[in-house]
């Protein structure tokens, strides 16, 4: 991996924020900046922005204008999507009893409510089965599809797993019980486990070119080959073939909370997606808004942020089946009362995830005292919720720029102990775990790069440590590209309008490989053009709001979330001369057209 930390000048001079970040400019092509801005007719800001992404002068267009009718798959290319489609709409004409297994997240959840709303489309209900996170782990298990069996289920389509299920889908075929998988996880194997179909853009011999599809995404596909076969076979229900188009605000957020990729169909999805769902036509999204306190939720942000959450909460702490069965249903009391359980579950892990991330950052504070050069973070602790300890690990990824693993065991959660880990650039965490398995350190454990899990005897958790520390001996180029943010240019308060806002946003939808642009400006002054920073005062519990001043005596405002009680907003509060790196969100308090700056870091000047 390059060290770009040590051949790049700091921008504005910011080698050291007070989060720990090196600020560098975005890497881009300055020629083919300004050729995107002359071939679109586009203000040079567009151009910058699509050149520092890596589009292509030929790909700016459906960049920018993103269609399904350009950028919708040939379903056929998929690997056995044809064979799924046959057995699943041959088991909708004949009647047999089917049912979904979806994973608990997000993912899982949107992509089974297309299916039973496929169905449902068909005068035909899917039986619903959804794991528990804590008693079945990931993914169809033995036990799981022999209780499927015992329903009286024909078929099963598992939804965003499957894949790896060996040992579940040999019992499935053993016991006379029919699986199309539908998946998007990555296979290593070359060989495929005993289905009537495995469809996986992410298989070894798959052609389709899609392997950036979340699960949601993988089932629209197939929806559509549905569709196209049933058409083929003068196949009709009785109010005519499903509108699929109807479920892209499902498609949306799927890929959205599985930050798959925005590129290619992703975006989409995303973009008419988005507009799906600010018309709040399912009935569970649109009761869950409005629990959320959200009248019309149309950006990513409210897709990945609010709505996300809450769906996510019942998988983590609560009841997996929740979120499946809110996306799906049609009945308005059903909609509100499942909307309200998913709210109160999303505050339970609030409070569960603050008292382990509390609890970890102590132990973290202590290894570091004693070896401020780790390469790793492990920490652990009996009662921590394995629902939550994921995104524990990733809150410390972010404050202390290195892989985090946090392991959780006892108190109810049974004696084996299972953990989470997120990782930073250039550190692949999926094979340091998987290493460690194969070591016998672990029961089970694996992942990908970014991302990884793993069960283990909580007696061998310091074995684990020393195991990995030592393997991350070195990693100091890895762990300074972590500690870099990628800014996109300078911004002065005056520039800072509706206008420009509005020329953004003609580059989204922002997301996973698709950065929403980050600017800078310096208010304090000691900065390049003078200005400061006024106005500041606390508000919430921990966030801080102030006005970023120019010399001209523009201002916006700005606001700084989650920093109260830390350096930044003591620099703030004190008035301290400080350079501001910030994305241009609405503010909505003040009006139409009016600007904000939401911080996402702050140096000393």
């Amino acid at each position: 991996m390059a060290d770009r930390s040590n051949t790049q000048p700091a921008f504005l001079g910011v080698a050291h924020s007070l989060s720990g970040k090196v600020w560098r400019q975005r890497p881009m092509d300055e020629a083919l900046a300004l050729e995107h801005s002359r071939k679109l007719k586009a203000p040079d800001i567009v151009g910058r922005l699509l050149s520092a992404r890596g589009v292509k002068l030929d790909e700016a267009e459906l960049f920018l204008n993103p269609t399904l009718k350009d950028l919708f798959p040939d379903p056929s290319t998929f690997a056995d999507m044809d064979k799924a489609a046959d057995v699943i709409l041959d088991a909708i004409v004949s009647g047999k009893k089917v049912a979904v297994f979806a994973d608990y997240d997000v993912d899982g959840g949107t992509s089974s409510a297309i299916l039973s709303r496929y169905f449902r489309a068909w005068g035909r209900e899917l039986i619903l089965y959804v794991p528990d996170r804590l008693t079945e782990g990931f993914g169809p298990t033995p036990f799981a599809f022999r209780a499927l069996k015992d329903m009286g289920a024909e078929l099963v389509v598992t939804v965003d797993c499957g894949a790896a299920a060996i040992e579940a889908l040999k019992v499935a075929n053993e016991i006379g019980l029919d699986v199309v998988v539908m998946d998007h996880h990555l296979m290593h194997d070359e060989h495929t486990p005993p289905t009537l179909a495995l469809v996986n853009p992410n298989r070894p011999d798959d052609k389709s070119g899609h392997g950036f599809l979340a699960a949601a995404g993988v089932v629209f596909v197939l929806v559509a080959a549905l569709n196209r076969l049933a058409r083929k076979k003068s196949l009709v229900p009785e109010g005519g073939l499903p509108d699929p188009m109807k479920w892209l605000d499902l498609a949306a957020l799927g890929t959205l909370c599985d930050m798959a990729p925005l590129k290619g169909v992703n975006r989409a999805f995303v973009t008419r997606g988005l507009a799906c769902l600010e018309r709040l036509e399912n009935a569970g999204l649109k009761a869950l808004a409005e629990v959320a306190g959200i009248e019309a939720p149309k950006s990513v942000y409210h897709a990945t942020f609010v709505l996300g959450p809450r769906l996510n909460a019942g998988g983590r702490i609560g009841d997996p089946w929740t979120a499946a069965k809110l996306l799906a249903t049609d009945d308005r009391a059903e909609a509100i009362q499942l909307a309200e359980k998913l709210n109160f579950q999303n505050q339970e892990r609030k409070e569960v995830e603050a008292g382990i991330q509390k609890a970890a950052m102590e132990q973290v504070e202590r290894r570091l005292a004693m070896k401020p050069d780790a390469g790793i973070l492990v920490v652990g602790g009996e009662g921590w919720h394995p629902g939550v300890i994921g995104i524990v690990a990733g809150r410390l990824k972010e404050k202390y720029h290195r892989p985090a693993i946090v392991v959780g065991w006892g108190e109810g959660l049974g004696p084996v102990a299972r953990g989470s880990g997120r990782s930073v650039p250039g550190v692949n965490l999926g094979e340091l775990i998987s290493g460690a398995a194969k070591s016998g350190l672990l029961l089970s454990g694996g992942g990908h790069a970014m991302a990884a899990g793993l069960s283990m005897d909580p007696a061998r958790l310091d074995e684990l440590l020393e195991y990995l520390e030592e393997r991350t001996k070195g990693t100091a180029l890895e762990l300074a590209e972590a500690r870099v943010l990628e800014i996109d240019g300078t911004l002065a308060p005056g520039a800072a309008t509706g206008e420009l806002l509005d020329m953004i946003e003609r580059t989204g939808p922002f997301g996973s490989n698709a950065p929403e642009p980050l600017f800078a400006g310096a208010p304090g002054h000691r900065s390049p053009g003078g200005g400061r920073a006024a106005g500041a005062r606390r508000v919430g519990e921990n966030h801080m709001a102030f006005d970023m001043v120019g010399e001209d005596g523009s201002r916006v405002r700005a606001i700084a979330f989650r920093v109260a009680d830390g350096p930044e907003g003591q620099a703030i509060a004190r008035g301290d001369a400080i350079h501001v790196a910030g994305r241009l969100r609405p503010d909505t308090w003040r009006g139409p057209g009016k600007v904000q700056i939401e911080v996402a870091d702050i140096a000393l000047a």
